[in-house]
Formats: C-alpha cells, structure tokens, sequence
C-alpha cells in the first residue's frame, strides 16, 4: 500500500506528540512541518526525520506534497489553518478544541463541505479504554438508559502558569472542558440544550495568567439527561498526578464509577511526593508511543486509508464548540442559556 503523505502545522507540545505518533505508523511518510519560530520546527524535523521545514503553512499545503495535515496550533488559531487546507484539499485532524468562535466554526463546516475533505477533531478521551467499555455497556441496552452524569476534569495550575504558553488567551473550557462535554454527549447519546454555569476567578491572575480559574457548570440533554461538569485549573502542583479526571453514570438499572487520573495502577514515591502517572494515555512501549492519545490519531489515518467513518463527526465537534459558547456566556450573565446549534 502506498503511504499517505503526512504534514504538521505547530511545532510545540502537541506538533512534537504528533510527530512521534505519526513517525511510528508504517503506512505513513511524515515529510512537513511547520511552525512561527522555525528553529523549534527544525528542532522536531531533526528528531523525527522530517525532510522539509516551513515557516507558512499556505506555502506548506501547497508546496509540500502532502495528503493531510494534522493542527496542533494553540486552541484560539486552529480555524484559519483549517480553512486553508480544506481550501488545499487536503484532509485533515485538529486538534481540540474544533475552533473557539461562532464564525470560526461556520467558517470550518462551511470550507470542509464546499471542499468535499475529510475532516476530524482529536477528541481523543473517545479512545479511553474505561470509557469505550461503558459506551458499549450502556449501547448494549444491560443497565438501561442514562439517566445523570457527574464529571470533572481539571488541571494542575503549572499546566496555565508554565506548560502553555498561551494559557491566557484561550480557557479551561477549551483546554480540557472540550474534552469533558464531549465525553458525556456522546456517553448519553445527546446534545446539551440548556446549561447553567459559575466560574471564578482570581487564583491563576494572581499567578500572571488572566484566565477564568474554574467553571462548575449544570447542564440538560435534548433526551432529557441532567449532568454536572467540573473544569478548573487549580489544582495544587503537588497533586499525584497532573490531570484529575472523574466520571460517574447513573443509568436506570445501575451505575459507572471512572477513575482515569489517580487510579493507583502504578505509584512512584520519593522522599518529596507520590507521583501516580497515568498509565493508558501515551506510555512508551518497546520504544513506541501507545495508549488510547496517539491510538486516536492512528483511527484518524486509518479511517481516511481505508475510508472508513471517523470516530467522531464533524457535527459532534462542532456542536460541543457552540455548547461551549453558551457555558461562557451563562458563566458571564448568571443565567441559564440555550445552547443555539
């Protein structure tokens, strides 16, 4: 089989993961990058083996050779790179979240279909072991319907203060909540249609960062599930592990309890803390990146192979974008407000 050509836009944290999961796949030739600052392109190029470097993704997609590309630019850039390469015609993977405004979203939907490309968002927590296996319980019919969901997924403040950079130009919702409502939209099967949501802030503006420090937000489903989701960026550094992540399920013959964050399956101590990694995400195996964060860039390349659907649709991304929006807006008004799809 031939490989397919593979290009990056984003040479930082998520360009570099990229490069590594792609740069492991037989059937793909990764053979462009780009980013701003060229020296950390060159950087990941020299790493990976990747023979062209670019500071302009334009002249990337239309120089390079490539059949997709994959957008790892910080969250509030992805759209106008998105457009450009359906323009180009070219596939394409962005990262979450999809994009951050309405009309950068109308703008995305609009160049994919005008294009005929295939597009999808990597919505990555899909591939989570613990949550494929209650996806199929719950699909299965045994502990009947959804009936409430309670999830929260928060951060250690170094993720705002020191690992991004443009920590204050984008927000917890978009970082991780883009995550967190995608996961329990597509557990209940549903939409939001209406949320109610507190934030405050003060915390990480102290710290130099002027970003919403956390969001506690209601939410009900078109079918009628209630939820409560939990964003922040908060947490203590000396937090066992980084990310904290908890969902509960209530259905209406039982109940699901996950626990992807401190779940014990592996504690590093030392004489200054206890370090509970996560184990599932992207450990390395035989010197191979594996778990469900690049198996899900690896669906991505499969699917469009084999053209076979991808595990989430533009629509769904898409629409826990717009849900998004309105979690800001009630966050900012105090009042319920109707999620306009």
């Amino acid at each position: 089989m031939e490989k397919l050509k593979a290009a990056i836009v984003g040479a930082g944290i998520f360009g570099s993961f990229h490069a590594r999961a792609l740069s492991e796949m037989p059937e793909v030739e990764l053979i462009a990058i780009c980013d701003l600052n060229r020296n950390r392109a060159e950087q990941i190029a020299a790493q990976f083996g990747i023979p062209q470097v670019y500071t302009s993704h334009t002249e990337m997609l239309a120089k390079s050779g490539c059949d997709f590309v994959t957008i790892a630019t910080p969250d509030h850039l992805h759209a106008q790179v998105a457009v450009d390469a359906a323009n180009a015609k070219r596939d394409f993977l962005v990262e979450k979240p999809f994009a951050t405004t309405r009309d950068d979203i109308a703008r995305m939907r609009e160049a994919i279909s005008r294009n005929g490309v295939r597009a999808m968002c990597d919505l990555h927590n899909r591939s989570s072991q613990p949550y494929a296996m209650a996806k199929e319980i719950i699909d299965s019919g045994e502990m009947g319907s959804v009936y409430n969901m309670y999830i929260r997924l928060n951060d250690n403040k170094s993720v705002a203060t020191d690992m991004l950079s443009w920590s204050a130009s984008s927000s917890i919702l978009w970082f991780l909540g883009s995550h967190s409502l995608d996961l329990i939209s597509y557990l209940c099967g549903s939409r939001p249609r209406t949320v109610y949501s507190l934030s405050r802030k003060g915390i990480l503006q102290r710290l130099g960062v002027d970003t919403v420090d956390i969001y506690q937000t209601a939410i009900e489903f078109e079918n009628g599930v209630i939820a409560q989701m939990e964003n922040g960026w908060i947490v203590p550094n000396g937090n066992t592990a980084l990310i904290d992540m908890k969902c509960n399920i209530t259905c209406e013959r039982g109940s699901f309890n996950i626990n992807t964050s401190n779940s014990d399956m592996l504690q590093i101590l030392t004489e200054e803390r206890t370090q509970t990694p996560n184990c599932i995400a992207r450990p390395i195996i035989n010197g191979r990146v594996e778990g469900f964060a690049p198996g899900n860039i690896h669906s991505f390349v499969r699917a469009l192979a084999e053209n076979k659907p991808f595990n989430i649709t533009v629509d769904e991304a898409a629409d826990s974008c717009l849900a998004i929006l309105a979690i800001m807006k009630s966050a900012e008004t105090r009042q319920a407000v109707t999620v306009q799809y």
